[in-house]
């Protein structure tokens, strides 16, 4: 699972993804996002080259775990040779608590999911009274 919060070593991103993925039981392939804050949104872009933005992109929101799965479909052809990718791209992300996930709005272009997230105007923070025990 992968969080918008910047990891130390961003070098290693590739080994994380292996280990999320349901390899090597099932194949998928790494979707491509980047994430980044522009104004008072978190945002979150997808590549995902010729997938039917009107039937085969799927977003779930889960407490704080967005889920983004896709599905590129198998052209019917006589080639011999392909290097492109047909199949399922799945990747899951942590947001953070200040997103606001109840207007996360979506919209895919030229082959690029974007994913936008206001953040809440103020943190939801509670303090917790502490009471002894017995009293």
């Amino acid at each position: 699972m992968t969080s918008l919060l910047p990891r130390p070593s961003m070098g290693l991103a590739d080994i994380f993804q292996m280990f999320e993925s349901e390899w090597p039981f099932g194949e998928r392939h790494a979707m491509r996002v980047e994430t980044f804050t522009e104004g008072d949104e978190f945002v979150i872009r997808c590549e995902l080259p010729g997938v039917n933005p009107d039937e085969d992109i799927h977003i779930n929101v889960e407490g704080n775990q967005l889920k983004i799965n896709a599905e590129r479909k198998h052209e019917e052809r006589t080639e011999r040779h392909s290097e492109f990718y047909y199949g399922t791209y799945s990747r899951s992300m942590l947001l953070p608590m200040s997103c606001n996930t109840d207007e996360i709005k979506a919209e895919y272009e030229a082959g690029i999911l974007t994913i936008r997230m206001p953040r809440r105007e103020t943190e939801v923070s509670k303090e917790i009274p502490v009471s002894r025990k017995g009293k």
